[in-house]
C-alpha cells in the first residue's frame, strides 16, 4: 500500500482577496504564505475559502462564505453570470477591469520578458461595454445543462432542449441562453425564435455524446454596415425539415442579408473543411472601416469587436509611423485588414498568412478597395518567410506582426532579427507569449511604445501593441 495520503481539502477563514491573476482568476494568500487561485471572487472581497487542489507552490480553491464584499464589485447584468463562462469579470466595475488588464500586460512584459519599458500609455477602454460583438456561435442540445437547484427540485423541469453556450470545460454540456448581452439586436430575437420554432415543429436538437439529432449550431454575424449573416449547421440532410426552418428564419427576419447552411456529419462542429451553401441572399456580408470595405464570408476571420478593431488598427498604423516610402511586411495578415489599412501610407505592403481562404479573401478585398500596392502570399510562416522570400520581395523597412495566441515561432523571430528592419510593430492577443518573443529580440530592439487595448469588456482578455526600434 502507498503511504501517500490524499491531500485533505482545507478551509481558510477571513482571507482577503488581494489581486487578479491570469485567465480571470483572482488571488489570495493562505496563512502558510502560499498563493490561492480563485474562480469566484473579486479583489477586495473578504472570504472563507475551500481548497480543492494543492500544489507545491499554490492552492486552488473557491470562495464559500463572503464576509465583506469588495467596493470594486458591480451587479452583473446577465442572469446567466456565474454559469456561462463567457463574461467572468461581469461582477467587477469596468474601471477595475481595465486596471487589472493593464497590470497583467505590464507584469508580463517586465517579469517574463524582462523588458525595460517606456512610460506605459494607459489602456484604451471600449466605449461599448456590452453588445459589442459582431459574431456569436450558439450550440443546440437535447439535454440542457441543469443548475444544482433544478437537480434538487421536485418540479417538472419541462423542456430539456437548449440553444446557447458550452459550459466551461464540458464539451457536451450546453447552457440554454435566454438573453446574451454581448451581441446587439436582433441576435437574441433570432436565437429565441429559432429555438421556439424548432421545438414546436419537433426538429431534433443535437446530442453531442451520442452524435444524434438534426440541429447542431447557429452562427450570427452582424456588421457595422447593418448587414446580418446567419449560418445554421445541420448534422444530417433532411430537406423537408431543413427547408422548414430556413424558410421560417428568412420570413421572420427579412433584414437578414445572408442565410446559409452546412450539412456536417463529422465528430466535431468546425466548418472550415465543410461546404457552406447559400440558401437566401448573398454568401457574404460587408464590414467597413475608414472607407475600406471588407467582404466577410462564413469562414472569414474578422476582429469580433468592430469599433475597437478600428482603434487597434489606428494605433498599429500610428506606431509604424509610415511616410509613404516604406516597404512593409504584414505577418499573419489574416484577411489582410491591417495590410490594407496601412497601405495608403506605405510604398508597398506584403502580407503573409497560412490559411489559403484568408489570402483569397485578402486579394478580393484589395481588389474591391482598389488597393494596388499590396501583395499577399500563403504558407506556413516559418517556411515561407525565409531568405529567398526576402530576396524576391525586398527587405522591409517596417514589419507588422499579429500572430495567434501562441506567439511567433522562434524561427520567425530569428528571421526578423536577420532582416533587421528599422521598426517592428507587434500586435498581440496574449501578452505572455508576446513578452517571450520580445525577450528574444531585446538585444537588438528597444521597446519605444506599448499600448494595451480592451477588445473584450467583461472578460479577462486584452490586446497589446508594442513598437520596437533598432538599438
Amino acid at each position: 500500500m502507498s503511504r501517500r495520503k490524499k491531500a485533505r481539502k482545507q478551509v481558510f477563514e477571513n482571507i482577503e482577496v488581494i489581486d487578479a491573476a491570469a485567465k480571470g482568476k483572482t488571488i489570495a494568500k493562505a496563512p502558510d504564505g502560499k498563493v490561492i487561485f480563485l474562480p469566484n471572487a473579486v479583489p477586495g472581497d473578504v472570504i472563507d475559502i475551500q481548497t480543492f487542489k494543492k500544489r507545491k507552490a499554490y492552492y486552488e480553491g473557491k470562495a464559500t462564505v463572503f464576509h465583506k464584499l469588495s467596493n470594486k464589485r458591480t451587479e452583473p447584468v446577465c442572469e446567466h453570470f456565474g454559469t456561462c463562462g463567457g463574461c467572468k469579470w461581469q461582477n467587477m466595475a469596468y474601471e477595475h477591469q481595465l486596471y487589472y488588464k493593464q497590470k497583467e500586460v505590464t507584469n508580463n512584459l517586465t517579469r517574463i520578458g524582462h523588458i525595460e519599458l517606456p512610460e506605459v500609455t494607459p489602456i484604451l477602454g471600449s466605449k461599448k461595454q456590452y453588445f459589442y460583438r459582431n459574431k456569436m456561435e450558439f450550440s443546440f442540445s437535447d439535454s440542457r445543462w441543469l443548475t444544482f437547484e433544478e437537480i434538487q427540485s421536485d418540479k417538472d423541469l419541462g423542456d430539456k432542449n437548449a440553444l446557447g453556450f458550452h459550459i466551461p470545460g464540458m464539451w457536451d454540456k450546453i447552457l440554454d441562453v435566454k438573453q446574451c448581452h454581448l451581441q446587439a439586436d436582433p441576435s437574441n430575437a433570432i436565437r429565441n425564435a429559432v429555438k421556439k420554432f424548432a421545438i414546436e415543429n419537433e426538429l431534433e436538437f443535437f446530442n453531442t455524446r451520442n452524435q444524434t439529432g438534426l440541429l447542431r449550431t447557429m452562427m450570427i454575424r452582424t456588421s457595422s454596415t447593418g448587414e446580418i449573416m446567419i449560418l445554421v449547421q445541420f448534422f444530417k440532410e433532411d430537406q423537408i425539415k431543413r427547408t422548414l426552418l430556413l424558410d421560417f428564419i428568412a420570413e421572420t427576419f427579412p433584414q437578414i442579408t445572408s442565410l446559409q447552411y452546412v450539412i456536417n456529419g463529422k465528430a466535431n462542429d468546425t466548418i472550415y473543411d465543410q461546404d457552406v451553401i447559400c440558401y437566401r441572399g448573398k454568401d457574404h456580408i460587408f464590414e467597413e472601416m475608414e472607407g475600406l470595405k471588407f467582404k466577410i464570408n462564413a469562414k472569414s476571420f474578422y476582429q469580433t469587436n468592430s469599433d475597437q478593431a478600428f482603434e487597434l488598427y489606428k494605433i498599429t498604423r500610428n506606431f509604424a509611423g509610415l511616410t509613404g516610402n516604406e516597404l512593409v511586411y504584414d505577418l499573419y495578415t489574416g484577411t489582410g485588414t491591417i495590410a490594407q489599412f496601412v497601405a495608403k501610407q506605405a510604398s508597398k505592403v506584403i502580407g503573409v498568412e497560412s490559411v489559403p481562404d484568408a489570402i483569397k479573401a485578402a486579394k478580393e478585398n484589395a481588389q474591391l478597395n482598389n488597393i494596388n500596392n499590396v501583395e499577399f502570399f500563403v504558407g506556413d510562416m516559418k517556411n515561407v518567410f525565409n531568405a529567398s522570400f526576402i530576396e524576391s520581395n525586398g527587405t522591409p523597412d517596417v514589419i507588422i506582426t499579429d500572430p495567434p495566441r501562441d506567439g511567433m515561432h522562434k524561427d520567425v523571430v530569428q528571421q526578423i532579427l536577420n532582416i533587421a528592419p528599422k521598426k517592428v510593430v507587434y500586435v498581440s492577443c496574449n501578452s505572455a507569449t508576446q513578452a517571450r518573443d520580445l525577450a528574444l529580440m531585446d538585444a537588438q530592439y528597444k521597446v519605444i511604445k506599448t499600448q494595451a487595448v480592451d477588445m473584450f469588456p467583461q472578460t479577462f482578455h486584452v490586446e497589446n501593441v508594442v513598437l520596437l526600434e533598432k538599438r
